[in-house]
Order: C-alpha cells, then sequence, then structure tokens
C-alpha cells in the first residue's frame, strides 16, 4: 500500500478486493517508466475530477505521485471512496476496452502528477507490452468480478424474483457483467423504502433505479441504451467483417479476425456466450481440466476480443440482412444499419419449446431455458424438473441438484446414453437427488401468475405423475436463428444454413461458405455442424483464414 493511502479501515471493509495486489498491482518502477512513455505527465490539484460515472472514452491514469480516489454511489445516492490508488498504481477497468460508459468517479485525493494515456495509445500498449498487458487485464478483470460482487458502480432493481419482466432484466444484467443489486419486494425489507422514496407503485414493477434515472419496466434494449451498454454505429462505416451472433463461435471468429487486422463488429441481441454462455460448467473444453463455466469462458472471449479492437453492439439483434449488393448491411431490430465486406452468420440455435397447454404463459415464470445461480436461487430447496436428454440438461441437471431438494430429468427415449457424455450421466447415476424418468413427457402445467405443479406421463404406460415443481428447464431439441435472413442463403429442410456447396452444388472454397460469396456460416447455425462449444470455437476460428482470401484475392 502506498504511503499517501488511507489505512485499510478508510476503504470498504465489505470488499475483499480493496487491498489485493493483483487487482490493485503497484508496477515496479522500470514496468511504470515504460507505461509512462505512451502517455504525457500531468500535474492535478487536490480534489480534481479524474473523471466521471456515465463518461465514455474514459483515458488510462497512471499515478506518479499523489493519489487517485476511485467513488462509487451507495444505497443512499452519496458517493463513497471504494479504493485509492497510490504511487505506480493505475485507474480503469474493463470498459476501458470499449465504448460504454463507464461505472464509477475518480478524483484526486492530494496534488497529484499522474500519467495520462489516451485510448489509442492505451491500445498500443496493450498490444506491444505482453507483461504490462497480462497485470492490466487481470486486475480490470478482478474489478468488476469485484464490483459485481458488491453492487458497486451499478444500478438497483426493484421487483419479484418469480415475474418474467423482473427476471429477463436480472438476467440480462447478470449476463452483461453489469453490477447490480436486486430487491425482491415479496422478500426484501428494503424494496418498499425504496418504493416510497421514488413514489413508486407496485403495478410499475419491475423498475430499474440508476441515480436519479427510475426506468419503470423497460425493455432490454431501453435499458442497455440508458445504462450506457450499447455502441454507438457509424451507418456510413463498412466494416471488413460482420459477425452477426456472440455465442463460442461468433466470438472466435471476432478474436481471430480482429487479431489478425480486421476492422470487425459483433452484433448481439442479448449478452456474448450464446447457449453455452448460460452453462453452469462446461467441463470437456481442452485447457480447463477443473471446467469453467459458460459465463466466464464467453466472459474472457468478450475481452479479448475487445483487447484485439473488436466492437461489440450488445442489445441490438439482426432484423434483416440485405445481400442484393455489396458491401452488405444488416438492419438491426432498433432500425440502424451495420456494413460490411463479409459476414460471419453465428446466431446459433435456440432450444424448441414443449407442446403443452399454458405453456406461453409461464415462459419466463417458471419455464427456463438456462440453468445458471440466478435460476438456482429458485429452486432452492423445492423440486425441479429438466427436460431433455442432452449436454446442456445432464449439465443443469448437476448443477441444480445442489441447490434444489431433488431434480427430475425427463426424457422421450430410454436413456441417456446416445446422447450424453458418459461422465455426465455417471455423475447423475450418483447422485441421490435426481431421478431419470425415460419415456416421459410434460402433459400438464398448472399455476396461476406463476408455475406451480407439473404433471407428466409415462409414455408407454399412460401413468401420470404429479409434483409441486415451480421451475421446468426445457433444453430439448435445436431450432436455428435464420428467420432473419429473409431468403438471402440456401438453407436445409430443417432451417440451418447449408454451407460448402454453392446453389448449383459445387464445392465451394471453404466449409463454412455460403450460397452467397463473402458470408459464411459457423456453430450451431450451420447444417450438419457438430453442437459442441469446441467445435463452434474451432469453426469459428478456421473461419477467418477463409475472410482474408476473400477479402484479398491472390494476384492473377
Amino acid at each position: 500500500m502506498s504511503e499517501n493511502q488511507p489505512p485499510p479501515d478508510a476503504l470498504d471493509p465489505d470488499d475483499p478486493y480493496a487491498r489485493s495486489a493483483q487487482t490493485f498491482p503497484r508496477l515496479p518502477a522500470a514496468m511504470a517508466a515504460r507505461v509512462a512513455a505512451y502517455g504525457t505527465d500531468e500535474r492535478l490539484p487536490a480534489g480534481a475530477l479524474v473523471f466521471e460515472r456515465g463518461q465514455r472514452g474514459v483515458d488510462f491514469f497512471l499515478v506518479l505521485e499523489g493519489t487517485i480516489e476511485i467513488l462509487s454511489i451507495g444505497d443512499d445516492g452519496r458517493s463513497k471512496v471504494v479504493t485509492v490508488h497510490g504511487a505506480n498504481e493505475f485507474t480503469g477497468e474493463l470498459d476501458l476496452f470499449n465504448d460504454r460508459q463507464i461505472l464509477v468517479s475518480a478524483r484526486t485525493g492530494a496534488d497529484s502528477r499522474v500519467v495520462r494515456i489516451p485510448r489509442e495509445a492505451f491500445r498500443r500498449m496493450i498490444a506491444a507490452e505482453s507483461d504490462i498487458s497480462e497485470i492490466v487485464m487481470r486486475a480490470f478483470i478482478l474489478r468488476r468480478v469485484g464490483m459485481i460482487r458488491h453492487s458497486q458502480g451499478g444500478v438497483v432493481l426493484i421487483g419479484s424474483r418469480r415475474s418474467a419482466d423482473s427476471l429477463g432484466l436480472q438476467r440480462f444484467l447478470t449476463r452483461n457483467g453489469y453490477p447490480h443489486r436486486l430487491l425482491d419486494v415479496e422478500l426484501d425489507p428494503d424494496a418498499q423504502a425504496f418504493l416510497d422514496c421514488f413514489s413508486l407503485s407496485a403495478d410499475q414493477l419491475p423498475v430499474v433505479i440508476s441515480g436519479d434515472t427510475v426506468l419503470r419496466n423497460p425493455s432490454t434494449a431501453l435499458l442497455a441504451d440508458e445504462l450506457g451498454l450499447t455502441e454507438k454505429l457509424d451507418p456510413a462505416h463498412v466494416h471488413d467483417l460482420a459477425v452477426v451472433g456472440a455465442g463460442p463461435a461468433g466470438l472466435a471468429a471476432a478474436v481471430y479476425g480482429a487479431s489478425e487486422g480486421l476492422d470487425t463488429i459483433v452484433i448481439e441481441a442479448i449478452a456474448p456466450g450464446g447457449q453455452a454462455g448460460t452453462s453452469s460448467k462446461i467441463e470437456n473444453y481442452l485447457g480447463f481440466p477443473t471446467g469453467i463455466s459458460g459465463a466466464a469462458l464467453a466472459g474472457r472471449a468478450q475481452v479479448q476480443a475487445q483487447k484485439f479492437g473488436a466492437r461489440l453492439a450488445i442489445a441490438r439483434a439482426a432484423a434483416a440482412l440485405e445481400c442484393d449488393k455489396q458491401p452488405y448491411r444488416l438492419r438491426l431490430t432498433d432500425g440502424s444499419y451495420v456494413s460490411a465486406r463479409a459476414v460471419v452468420i453465428a446466431t446459433g440455435a435456440r432450444y424448441r419449446v414443449l407442446d403443452v397447454a399454458n405453456y406461453e404463459r409461464f415462459e419466463g415464470q417458471g419455464i427456463h431455458y438456462a440453468a445458471t445461480a440466478m435460476e438456482a436461487q429458485l429452486c432452492a430447496n423445492e423440486p425441479a424438473v429438466v427436460v431433455g436428454g442432452g449436454n446442456s440438461a445432464g449439465q443443469a441437471a448437476v448443477f441444480l441438484a445442489r441447490h434444489a431438494s431433488h431434480v427430475h430429468i425427463l426424457v422421450r427415449g430410454s436413456s441417456l446414453a446416445a446422447t450424453m457424455s458418459s461422465y455426465l450421466i455417471q455423475r447423475i447415476e450418483a447422485a441421490s437427488n435426481i431421478t431419470l424418468h425415460t419415456h416421459c413427457e410434460i402433459t400438464a402445467l398448472s399455476g396461476e401468475t406463476s408455475l406451480r405443479g407439473v404433471t407428466w406421463t409415462q409414455r408407454k404406460t399412460g401413468e401420470a405423475t404429479s409434483v409441486p415443481a415451480r421451475n421446468i428447464f426445457a433444453m430439448i431439441g435445436a431450432a436455428p436463428n435464420t428467420a432473419w435472413l429473409n431468403d438471402c442463403l440456401t438453407l436445409d429442410p430443417s432451417g440451418f444454413i447449408r454451407t460448402g456447396l454453392d446453389e448449383s452444388g459445387r464445392t465451394l472454397t471453404s466449409p463454412f461458405a455460403t450460397s452467397r460469396p463473402g458470408i459464411y456460416a459457423v456453430g450451431d447455425v450451420r447444417s450438419g455442424s457438430v453442437k459442441r462449444v469446441a467445435s463452434g470455437v474451432g469453426e469459428g476460428s478456421v473461419v477467418v483464414q477463409a475472410i482474408h482470401q476473400y477479402l484479398t484475392p491472390a494476384a492473377p
């Protein structure tokens, strides 16, 4: 700790990251000198505002003398110091790799001397100084983890944890790594005080409170705009590469495309990660012997892509592909456009819905398509039902078994052997609170505003079983996200994109090339693809070679 920093008890006592050497490292003198070479030396008086919450494009600061205090907004709406940077320590977190609004403010705690490094120079430093880059990126990731864990710099979400609207907003914030605090009106005694303070009524829920701004049941697009999560798009700019979908395949294409010098933008409707991003733990992915959560894998890949200069446009889905002329144009759901010389379609597939009465009424209010820590809280000490026999269903069942009183797995087949990895089957068989029900399907749902009970029927015997389950996890089949393509590309009978052959059946130069030159498909959306995370990552990385060949054809 710098001698200019306040004693430990002056910092937030509930924040274990406040004095972590990896989260707030002090650079050795020689390394600090190398960092300083990328910026300009400035002197700032005590109490000077260095940057302010909500700003975009904030610079990177290295403290040479004095201190910089980092400020967050407390529950009372007042600023509080969450940590202090001393000599040879630096400011910033993950928003320095994108153009989002920053989450905290900073001011000098004393007369100070700092090095200011503008964004472009910061990116050059990260690219050129590998040892410094490793320290900075680790610190930035841990700082964001700490902010999420302790709701620093975030927003307050007030609503019912079993409301579809509340869950949708919470899921959006969680998957995008945005710090927030949930006040459940049914359980949290502080919720009513917030409602009274802002003169809110129950029929206006859920609400999101950000500083002095109150958003009443906002759409995710409106919430993203208000919180500065969206990128500002220039419709006149032509990118080298536009990637549609930020699942493992799309993120891999973005990382390899941007790292090889392509001007790359990623369009994503919800959050990075796709279906894989909702997986509690992926244990058969190369290089992670103890497993890694889908959210962690997606978060690392997102930072990696942004490190190399890729831009991510979040909360803006592709609505149409204009393929009659080049460069290609993507129309987004907000009416904006993105132009690119080459396009990678990585929109993946979604789980199919169950054919049962009242299904739509309970979607988001008892029926889920992901099993993360957020959904697991809803199942605490209650039975849960998982429908499906693939790896995603198996991972969900094993994870939920740690929280639910009992997990019922329903499959229409006779076993899991043909569709699930053996390590998951072994864990399911070993778990005392997981039961596999074969040849079964859900035939009835009960409840009023939210799901209260589930009935399934054994197809061979006709026997019906009812349980008071309030949560179903539907993970069956795969329907491709290709409806928005407007007949631009050739699809197979199931709606997946055909690749490797042109419209006349001739073999194309890349197995990922579609029927349109310069448009490629990778991952689950591609016809005949292997529905695995590693396969999607491989396809996303390999396709970049074909894109280079298309954009820079060999001279005759």
